[in-house]
């Protein structure tokens, strides 16, 4: 079986117009000769913003493009036929298509609601004033355009906790609605950011409502009714309080099957943090490696003042591999988004080469820098700018090296603060490499590799060195790499078989 390889196939400033379900439709042959094999695609249902809408304004979970909702029939990226094919041509190519699951607030109500209200200290949630009045919240979803087609349940006040937004008097803030549940308070069982970060944004969904948890239940048994469901990427993790994704999740793998793939989006670099989350909710979902990604920005920046040998300090692949998802970037850590940490080009290559070559972690790879992409938008300074994100040019072939020689046990080699490298040793079926970095000038790592491999040449397989290196009688060898660079060693036969 080839080794999992996830694709997130948007960003930020992926184009609208209908055109993401096409591509994906008509490139669906093309990423599964490249190894990927499970492609996250962004919420397929429509936004407040209508097909301007990202897809993290969540309306309608029941609107896959299909209705007249919010100004536009299609979502940003299709309509609802365009969705069906791009996902069968997924499956058909043997790809887990991975839904954006976006469950912990709503917003673009039909309609407004008098509701009861006490104002919430933003930088202390857990200060929740005594005093309760009375205002209008947009808390009423009846989705005219629907007219009841797959559901026929009402959102209402009931069915939230809180809204950052009160009309007469018309304020703007965090406000905890009044209501049956919690006897006035948050959820515990969230993120304690803030004191509390149960409320993020809109229309709070209120998971204590019996009936708003069979709802999102039914949601996802009728989602993969409509279109194949090979995963699902939980969206604000640490906002939607553990136990519900874990009574969900687990009625999802007993309603389609134990090998659901789950990640959430639990954003969040400390480890203990991450540990105590996956106990919460019995250890069912894979999580990204946050730390990692704050490692390769650090990494980026610093440059040959970073040392290499501490990269992966800290790290959830390093301490629970087999829950860890890798990332370099993604909608939110690029140019101009909210949490904006994006690692600079010339590192890419090196960061690539660590997720998708070394025996643990599963490699998430990022549709920009796969492609390239350029947009204009404001920055926090309320300025225009320009951002091109190019493609890396050698991902392509660090991908076929993960599928071709990333094989068999590992052994580090990080032994220098600005050079450091790895042995995948291979199998007796698969070949092996020697992948060897550089932040700093170019420079070498000396590797045993065995008896197995005395008197065999090696060239570098992404083509950035073009000398030939011959491994000693007693299977040793030095293999170097350009500054700021990467190489990927691999026996010239291995590379020629299969070319």
């Amino acid at each position: 079986m080839s080794a999992p390889m996830l694709l997130q196939a948007f960003h930020w400033y992926t184009h609208g117009g209908g055109s993401l379900w096409r591509d994906i439709d008509a490139k669906s042959r093309d990423l599964a000769a490249m190894g990927i094999t499970h492609v996250w695609l962004p919420p397929a249902y429509k936004g407040a913003a209508g097909a301007e809408s990202v897809g993290y304004d969540t309306y309608d979970l029941f609107d896959l493009g299909e209705f007249d909702q919010k100004g536009s029939v299609p979502t940003k990226y299709g309509d609802r036929a365009s969705l069906e094919r791009a996902c069968t041509a997924l499956r058909n190519q043997g790809i887990r298509v991975i839904h954006d699951v976006v469950f912990n607030h709503k917003m673009g109500a039909d309609e407004r609601e008098r509701v009861t209200v006490r104002r919430v200290n933003e930088q202390d949630r857990t200060q929740i004033e005594d005093e309760a009045f009375e205002a209008f919240a947009h808390t009423r979803f009846t989705f005219p355009g629907r007219e009841g087609k797959h559901s026929k349940f009402i959102w209402d006040k009931s069915c939230f906790s809180g809204v950052d937004v009160i009309e007469e008097p018309d304020e703007s803030g965090v406000y905890r609605l009044v209501n049956a549940y919690g006897e006035g308070q948050w959820n515990a069982d969230v993120d304690q950011e803030f004191g509390n970060y149960d409320f993020l944004l809109g229309a709070d969904v209120e998971f204590r409502n019996k009936a708003v948890s069979e709802e999102l239940k039914f949601w996802g048994r009728w989602l993969a009714e409509q279109v194949p469901v090979g995963g699902f990427r939980l969206d604000a993790a640490k906002h939607v309080p553990a136990w519900f994704f874990k009574e969900w999740v687990g009625h999802m793998r007993d309603s389609l099957g134990d090998d659901l793939f789950v990640v959430a989006e639990y954003w969040h670099p400390d480890m203990d943090t991450l540990n105590a989350y996956l106990d919460s909710v019995d250890r069912q979902v894979m999580l990204f490696d946050v730390a990692l990604n704050h490692r390769f920005h650090d990494a980026s920046k610093l440059g040959r003042d970073f040392d290499l040998r501490t990269i992966f300090d800290g790290s959830l692949v390093a301490s629970l591999p087999e829950h860890a998802v890798t990332l370099v970037d993604n909608h939110d850590t690029q140019p101009l988004q909210s949490m904006e940490a994006c690692v600079e080009p010339w590192f890419k290559p090196i960061a690539y080469a660590l997720i998708l070559l070394r025996e643990h972690g599963l490699p998430c790879i990022f549709a920009p820098d796969l492609e390239g992409a350029t947009y204009r938008d404001k920055g926090s300074d309320e300025n225009e700018y320009n951002v091109e994100m190019p493609a890396i040019a050698c991902l392509p072939k660090l991908m076929e090296a993960r599928r071709r020689f990333a094989n068999g046990p590992q052994t580090d080699l990080f032994e220098h603060p600005f050079c450091i490298g790895f042995i995948r040793h291979g199998t007796g079926e698969a070949p092996g490499c020697v992948t060897v970095v550089s932040n700093g000038d170019a420079s070498e790592i000396n590797a045993d590799l065995g008896n197995d491999h005395a008197g065999a040449t090696f060239a570098d397989f992404l083509g950035h060195r073009q000398d030939k290196i011959q491994v000693d009688r007693d299977g040793r060898a030095t293999f170097p790499a350009e500054g700021g660079s990467v190489s990927v060693w691999v026996r010239c036969e291995a590379m020629e078989k299969d070319a």
